[in-house]
């Protein structure tokens, strides 16, 4: 790690931001199988903040960053760690300038989403708090996300073609106390957006529905 480095801090506390912003900073964190319905959510939740409530958010999906800041990245169980390390750093820069930040990854280990939850909770420089950090998880049992599979990878995977595939050939830890469990296959998108937005009101999170 460098040594050479100083921390620059803005003229704004995140308390000020948030006052100003009318809104509070936060991350939504989107656990799940492939194809448990994690994307979808994630894009229907991103639009009805933004659209219903004036909310705004933004979405860091897993798919999307690795075209970008995490494509030097593979699927080893040491890249998988690094992948979502990037992005809970990121996420909480996001949740710090009073965004609502939220990522759908697979996340597979438990170990990386309680250190994505311990960044957020160490106060930001000059702040007495954390910034709230909402695990949801989106349960659906393999045989119905295999059958759903809209990319092929199960059917690879159990052809070998990938190798170290979440839910075939490499472990999910599923979450033990998630904010929000929703079981995708039981409920429908409008359904899981309306759970994960309740919840955030219920946490006083977001600003009164006009």
């Amino acid at each position: 790690m460098a040594t050479n480095i100083t921390y620059h801090a803005s003229a704004l506390t995140h308390t000020e931001r948030t006052t100003l912003l009318n809104q509070q900073g936060l991350t939504v964190w989107l656990t799940g199988l492939s194809a448990s319905g994690k994307s979808t959510i994630a894009v229907e939740l991103e639009h009805q903040l933004l659209r219903d409530r004036s909310v705004y958010a933004y979405r860091l999906d897993g798919d999307n960053v690795r075209f970008g800041l995490n494509k030097d990245l593979g699927f080893s169980e040491k890249d998988r760690n690094e992948n979502i390390r990037r992005i809970s750093e990121v996420a909480k820069l996001f949740a710090d300038s009073g965004c609502v930040a939220i990522t759908s990854f697979i996340s597979p280990y438990r170990a990386d989403r309680d250190t994505a939850r311990a960044l957020h909770e160490v106060p930001t420089h000059g702040e007495k708090e954390g910034l709230p950090f909402v695990e949801v998880f989106v349960d659906v049992p393999v045989e119905v996300a295999e059958q759903r599979d809209p990319k092929g990878l199960y059917k690879k995977a159990r052809e070998g073609v990938i190798k170290e595939f979440t839910g075939i050939s490499a472990p999910y830890e599923e979450p033990v106390k998630p904010e929000v469990h929703i079981r995708s296959h039981e409920v429908s998108v409008q359904e899981a957006v309306k759970m994960i937005i309740d919840y955030l009101d219920q946490k006083g999170y977001l600003p009164k529905k006009e």
